[in-house]
């Protein structure tokens, strides 16, 4: 059974009651936590003043804004899209429906590059398909001594992803409009990372949670889910340095699919990590020194 609004002129206190109880009853597992961050985003208020100052007054447009916010999070548009920001790697980037969400099992990725890398080397790594620069950016932040090019196809995700480097003052960091690593020239860097779309264009998913709100275009790679990773994969030994580094996320059904490609270009050392769900994740590999 669905939960009135709160009253008109109703208090804080009120307000985040109201809407704790709405979001609770159509099974959002955490309502209390978006209650507030809906609440604080309709009245400009912070988390914290919204506990010290329960009785305050709520504005008629104040009101007006949370039930708007409300309305489209119990539709079930992401709180990350309502918010228009996400927390990866522990930076806070701006995000739009013009970009993915990021999520956690992407850190793996950001892991194995910080581990596989040098850390004391001027490197250039490209993020192919960077779109909202996630990637990109936490290893720029991690690892100012490189040199990061985020590459992506999207002007609007492009955007975003310009407005999450210069936030965070990330000088290493250099956006490139291109459709992957076309972009690139011969032998132009060390590594290559990317989050490419992964989804078969039948997946039931797609239907279903974030997924409807999320961009197609950055999800969906042809019948068999495969068709962004088989061109990366076959463009990689142009693109690299010898002895580069190719790191790609895929489906956790796709591991020996990837490896298979991978092989197949005589790519060495080719390895899958799993992500925190021990789900096969991210396969990796390195251009032979000729």
């Amino acid at each position: 059974m669905s939960r009135p609004a709160a009253p008109a002129n109703a208090s804080l206190g009120e307000c985040r009651r109201s809407a704790r109880q709405r979001l609770a009853a159509a099974g959002h597992p955490s309502a209390a936590l978006e209650a507030d961050l809906l609440l604080s985003l309709a009245t400009g208020l912070e988390r914290g003043q919204l506990f010290a100052w329960p009785e305050r007054a709520v504005t008629a447009t104040q009101q007006h804004r949370l039930e708007q916010l409300l309305a489209r999070r119990l539709a079930g548009e992401p709180i990350a899209y309502l918010l228009q920001q996400r927390e990866f790697w522990s930076l806070t980037l701006r995000v739009n429906r013009a970009t993915l969400i990021p999520r956690p099992e992407t850190e793996t990725l950001v892991e194995l590059a910080l581990r596989a890398l040098p850390a004391d080397r001027p490197l250039r790594v490209a993020d192919l398909g960077t779109g909202s620069g996630a990637i990109a950016a936490a290893l720029a932040h991690e690892r100012p001594q490189w040199f990061l090019i985020g590459i992506e196809r999207d002007p609007e995700a492009l955007a975003i992803a310009a407005s999450n480097a210069a936030r965070l003052r990330l000088d290493n960091l250099r956006l490139v409009r291109g459709h992957w690593s076309s972009a690139l020239g011969n032998a132009a860097v060390d590594a290559l990372i990317a989050n490419p779309p992964y989804v078969r264009a039948d997946d039931p998913h797609l239907r279903q949670g974030d997924l409807r709100f999320e961009p197609e275009a950055a999800l969906v790679a042809g019948a068999d889910g495969l068709m962004a990773l088989r061109a990366l994969i076959a463009d990689a030994p142009r693109c690299l340095k010898p002895g580069g580094l190719l790191a790609l996320e895929h489906g956790w059904e796709q591991g020996a699919q990837v490896r298979t490609l991978m092989r197949q270009q005589r790519l060495e050392a080719i390895e899958t990590l799993h992500d925190l769900a021990g789900q096969e994740r991210v396969t990796q590999a390195t251009l032979a020194v000729a």
